[in-house]
């Protein structure tokens, strides 16, 4: 199991540029497989926009993968998002994984005058949009005329639930499947991953997950969230088991106080 880390680390900083590129070295010099960032609009803070984080990530390091995980397509314009997105890719260098959702914070959808109940059906259509799109075809008048090197596009991760529905329709017709430890239980996440591999489902992810080896939090595996806050003997412990369901991939996000220790957090995965 590849392990990645949410960006910025979490000291209490702003999300600045150097910031990013400071955080998204250290992350390759601890040995880090990935680096993520999440989306969000007007929520009373700060927060850096996906594509540039992953742009600013992928210009300081060498060979980390950088991923959005998600995206809410619903709230922008598909014809502009995926010329974003190409552009993000093409700077990326074939790094990208592009995480998707139709997003589940109405704040989100007010803020920008957007119809919150239908953004499953904005999802679906906006996609599809954008797939047109990255394979040079035209829509509405538009003609991205994508390179070679990004014809389309980056690969397409679902951010989902893990019912039956959902699970059957990330292993169908996307690239990966990223189910957030933020909403889901141990218990959840193991019948998630049966059922996407029998499925046929490729990459799975699991993001959100708090990491603080400082803590002692016991855990509950029948009920959300997973967590790795907790001394590192219980923590490598808990992510092993998270390996040994048949996940690719675990991001953790910093949820201790001060300076992380990266070397200590990657080394969960040895533990």
């Amino acid at each position: 199991m590849k392990l990645g880390i949410a960006l910025p680390i979490g000291r209490g900083e702003e999300p600045s540029g150097d910031v990013v590129s400071r955080d998204a070295r250290a992350a390759e010099e601890a040995g880090f497989d990935s680096v993520w960032f999440f989306d969000s609009i007007g929520r009373g803070r700060m927060s850096l926009d996906p594509l540039i984080g992953v742009s600013v990530a992928a210009a300081a390091s060498t060979r980390l993968e950088v991923g959005i995980g998600i995206l809410q397509v619903p709230l922008r314009n598909p014809v502009e998002l995926a010329h974003r997105v190409l552009s993000a890719q093409m700077v990326c260098e074939g790094r990208l994984l592009l995480g998707v959702g139709a997003g589940s914070t109405r704040g989100d959808f007010e803020a920008l005058g957007l119809d919150f109940d239908g953004r499953m059906r904005a999802l679906h259509e906006g996609l599809a949009t954008m797939r047109r799109l990255w394979d040079g075809e035209e829509y509405a008048g538009a003609n991205l005329s994508p390179l070679s090197e990004v014809r389309g596009g980056p690969p397409v991760l679902i951010g989902s639930w893990t019912s039956e529905r959902w699970i059957s329709r990330a292993a169908r017709e996307f690239d990966g499947w990223i189910a957030s430890a933020a909403f889901t239980g141990f218990d959840s996440l193991a019948a998630g991953i049966k059922g996407y591999r029998a499925a046929g489902g490729r990459r799975a992810v699991v993001t959100n997950i708090s990491v603080d080896l400082e803590g002692d939090e016991p855990l509950d595996e029948a009920s959300a969230p997973f967590h790795l806050r907790a001394t590192p003997e219980a923590a490598a412990g808990r992510l092993r088991r998270l390996a040994e369901l048949g996940f690719d991939d675990a991001v953790v996000v910093h949820r201790g106080p001060g300076e992380p220790d990266l070397a200590a957090i990657r080394g969960l995965l040895d533990g």
